[in-house]
């Protein structure tokens, strides 16, 4: 990871590297909102475009209601996991 991502996110830094070392950039970037910016709840982690590789021509990212959206319904779903039941239609 570069300099700059390393001193401004000295916790996520070395779980970002670790998953580029792992998966590749590519996975990184489309895995990002669902496997590694959960972090933020106990780090402070970089937006997707902070990243050093992120090309903003090629890449997408989400807007903060997209995300909260996606959350949202994650809890929803683990939630109807827990309870046995299914969502309401």
């Amino acid at each position: 990871m570069p300099e700059t991502l390393a001193d401004e996110y000295p916790e996520a830094a070395p779980f970002i590297a670790e998953a580029v070392e792992d998966h590749g950039e590519e996975w990184v970037l489309e895995n990002y909102y669902s496997e590694l910016y959960p972090l933020s709840q106990v780090m402070a982690m970089p937006e997707k475009e902070e990243l050093p590789f992120f090309d903003p021509d090629t890449d997408e990212t989400m807007s903060k209601n997209e995300q909260i959206e996606m959350y949202e319904a994650w809890a929803e779903y683990r939630e109807n996991l827990r309870t046995g039941t299914k969502p309401d239609k």
